[in-house]
């Protein structure tokens, strides 16, 4: 796998409409996906499709995690929280988007990938983001996010995340077949946007 055929494929995301904020396509370019493949899959590393990473999961498709991180803007320094990170490599792209000042924390119940998360991380030198082993409560209970991710689908929005998250937060999240952005407002109240038409493996809550 070579520098260019990374760039190949993040061109053709753009080409796809998915991808248009340079930040992102930043991440992208620097954020290799053929890192976070397991060795039997890299030669499908630049495939717009799912790829399985063991135990009944993915490494998502990489157009929908472009439009994913398009509806989530993360800022520099924002305090970032990933859901169901799998193999890391939204985890790295989330880190690259936050910066160096910044943590970002990804969350996965299955211990091999979270071993397998970090492993790449470190690999990369992506120092301010970790793999965390998930609890049973959904989230990081008792602190607050600028902006959560959750990349598997929730049966029913779960509201204990609106709960993590700041004023004028935005969390980005799967439900049944579509693509949910929630954006914290004063008090408990919030706005909502939907964009059906997506697949996920399921959210363990």
């Amino acid at each position: 796998m070579t520098h260019n055929e990374n760039a190949a494929f993040v061109h053709s995301i753009e080409a796809s409409g998915m991808l248009m904020t340079p930040r992102i396509i930043e991440a992208f370019l620097k954020v290799d996906r053929v890192n976070f493949v397991p060795e039997v899959m890299q030669d499908e590393t630049y495939g717009d499709y799912p790829l399985p990473i063991g135990n009944g999961q993915t490494i998502s498709q990489p157009t929908t995690v472009a439009f994913m991180l398009e509806l989530l803007q993360v800022q520099e320094g924002d305090e970032v929280l990933d859901i169901g990170s799998g193999s890391g490599w939204t985890t790295a792209l989330l880190a690259f988007l936050a910066g160096k000042k910044s943590q970002v924390i990804g969350l996965e119940r299955i211990d091999s990938l979270v071993e397998f998360a970090n492993e790449h991380l470190k690999q990369i030198n992506c120092s301010n983001a970790v793999v965390k082993k998930a609890d049973s409560e959904l989230g990081f209970p008792g602190k607050k996010f600028d902006t959560i991710l959750v990349s598997a689908s929730a049966q029913d929005f779960p509201d204990a995340l609106l709960k993590q998250l700041k004023a004028n937060g935005r969390l980005v999240i799967p439900v049944r077949d579509s693509v949910f952005r929630y954006t914290k407002l004063e008090g408990d109240r919030y706005r909502q946007e939907e964009y059906p038409g997506f697949r996920f493996v399921p959210l363990i809550v």
